[in-house]
């Protein structure tokens, strides 16, 4: 498995655009741009969170950034299957603090509609009780088309950043049910391989029996190794069938880490190593 992650690294690496293009769901004004500009000196946006992991799996950019984890609201589904179907790999990760606010043309009592993406819904429930939420592509996006239509019993839940940017008013700031962060992850179609403090993503299939996820699992308990995430996700063409998206500390340079790999793919129909990265502090 060592070996082949090494070799599509390579393989990968020399396909993609030579200048370190970056690509961000836009538009402008969302907290993955944000994320982004943290994590590289440009980026551009693209129109969906789809439209980047074509980008870069086609070799139109060298990078892309998206979210993948919410404290509040749990996985990203959308770019864990994209991770998966697009077969790109997490090459470095940043946490970023989350503030959302409901922004818009009128006054916070007019308000009856809010856009927003869903994830940034399931952070706001208390915030957004009782009103009409209509999912956007980004928080961006939202504050857009709430600024181009000028409708003041619409608003949008984003950040102040995108609020200045459409011309809208902060009607109510910070609205989280608690403090939130969001971790970002950066896609790549090559792999890296780093040793610090490093965490491997990967996506497994069991067997549908009895005791088929605890004997996927169990390698890495018996390694001592911790597991950090673990997602699961539907398979499309399985009805009622999944596969486990997880994280483990530590690198398939280790043989520890590799060795585990290894037994958890001898229980499993199928294992993937979708990136290995330095942790975010």
């Amino acid at each position: 498995m060592l070996t082949q992650l090494i070799r599509r690294s390579e393989e990968r690496r020399r396909q993609t655009v030579p200048s370190p293009s970056v690509a961000y769901p836009g538009p402008a004004g969302s907290h993955t741009a944000a994320a982004a500009a943290a994590l590289f000196p440009s980026a551009e946006p693209r129109a969906s969170f789809r439209a980047v992991a074509e980008a870069v799996a086609g070799g139109d950019v060298a990078y892309g950034v998206l979210p993948i984890e919410s404290s509040l609201a749990g996985a990203v589904a959308e770019t864990h299957d994209l991770l998966y179907e697009q077969e790109l790999s997490i090459v470095a990760e940043i946490v970023q603090p989350i503030r959302h606010a409901i922004v818009g043309i009128g006054r916070l009592d007019d308000v009856r509609v809010v856009r927003s993406h869903p994830a940034a819904f399931e952070q706001c429930r208390a915030a957004l009780d009782g009103l009409l939420l209509i999912p956007a592509a980004t928080t961006a996006d939202a504050a857009r088309l709430v600024g181009q239509r000028g409708d003041p019993s619409e608003a949008a839940l984003a950040s102040r950043e995108a609020a200045e940017l459409y011309g809208l008013s902060v009607l109510a700031d910070d609205v989280g049910d608690r403090p939130a962060f969001t971790r970002f992850v950066a896609i790549a179609a090559h792999s890296v391989l780093v040793t610090a403090n490093a965490r491997t993503a990967l996506s497994f299939v069991t067997e549908h029996r009895p005791g088929a996820l605890h004997a996927a699992i169990t390698p890495f308990a018996d390694a001592g190794l911790d597991l950090q995430r673990l997602v699961s996700r539907p398979l499309v063409e399985e009805p009622f069938r999944y596969r486990f998206d997880a994280v483990v500390a530590g690198s398939p340079l280790d043989p520890v880490v590799r060795e585990a790999l290894r037994a958890t793919r001898a229980v499993t129909r199928e294992l993937r190593v979708l990136g290995v990265y330095e942790a975010a502090s």
